[in-house]
């Protein structure tokens, strides 16, 4: 089993028991179906993108589909992914108590990048999935899928949590190094895959929360080009292909909220932009 499975199984099962309809139900109130973290970022940087009317939208790691339905709700043709077959059953339960259109389907987002596919998207969006991918094989298998699928003029967004260094890992253990967080697993357990063994204890990978600048060189490292960068934290992001010849991840200039950098070489007449940007 995926180390990222079990506990997206036990909690998407307490979602569909004990009739929620998101993630963060489990957690705090959430204010309902339609309030799901990342959509104020969303509200805000919809508009000013370049999208086409009635834009492709790849969602992956979706969940029970609050930003799937918001898009489609929009006019956006949305085909929507997870891994949890019950997070699909509701999203799809929801979708059509609102009369939405939403193309749903069970995929594990770290297999994508072994398929072929001829479908091409304006927009690939993570809405707080890619922490919970922790491997670095796993993260560019997503990166790879997410390049191949995406149109030339095409946008990554994504919301993940980042590095807080007021965030508690009690229990667990940080590694500041690689930003990936380590749960213990049962005593002698050592079959999740990435299982590794600290103070004497086998623990598996749980979350990842990069900084900003390492998440952002990473990005850049694995063939976008990070157009935007904001958040408390640093973890919303627009993201755009960087073509054949990506830039070094130095390169890469500090962004401020409506800010664009400049194109590293050459024109920016084949670039998506931003608009207002300038």
């Amino acid at each position: 089993m995926r180390y990222y499975q079990a506990e997206h199984e036990a909690a998407y099962r307490r979602i569909r028991q004990a009739g929620h309809t998101q993630w963060n139900d489990l957690f705090e109130a959430s204010g309902g179906f339609e309030q799901f973290p990342n959509r104020p970022f969303l509200e805000r940087i919809l508009p000013e993108l370049e999208l086409p009317a009635a834009a492709e939208v790849l969602e992956y790691g979706c969940g029970t589909g609050p930003a799937a339905c918001f898009l489609a709700a929009r006019g956006f043709r949305v085909h929507a992914i997870d891994l949890i077959p019950d997070a699909i059953m509701i999203a799809r339960r929801l979708a059509a108590e609102r009369g939405l259109e939403v193309d749903f389907e069970v995929q594990d987002v770290c297999a994508l990048a072994a398929e072929s596919s001829a479908r091409r998207y304006d927009l690939v969006l993570d809405s707080f999935c890619l922490q919970s991918i922790v491997l670095d094989e796993d993260r560019r298998a997503v990166f790879a899928a997410v390049r191949d699928r995406l149109k030339p003029t095409g946008y990554y967004v994504i919301s993940t949590a980042t590095h807080d260094p007021d965030r508690g890992y009690d229990p667990g253990t940080y590694d500041v190094a690689t930003g990936i967080n380590y749960q213990e697993l049962p005593e002698g357990d050592a079959t999740v895959d990435g299982a590794t063994m600290i103070n004497g204890r086998w623990h598996q990978p749980h979350r990842r929360h990069l900084t900003a600048p390492a998440l952002r060189a990473e990005l850049i490292s694995a063939g976008f080009r990070v157009l935007r960068q904001e958040g408390q934290q640093g973890g919303d992001l627009i993201c755009v292909p960087a073509g054949p010849f990506p830039e070094p991840a130095e390169a890469c200039p500090e962004l401020v909220e409506g800010g664009k950098p400049e194109s590293p070489s050459g024109s920016e007449a084949d670039q998506p932009r931003i608009r207002g940007a300038d």
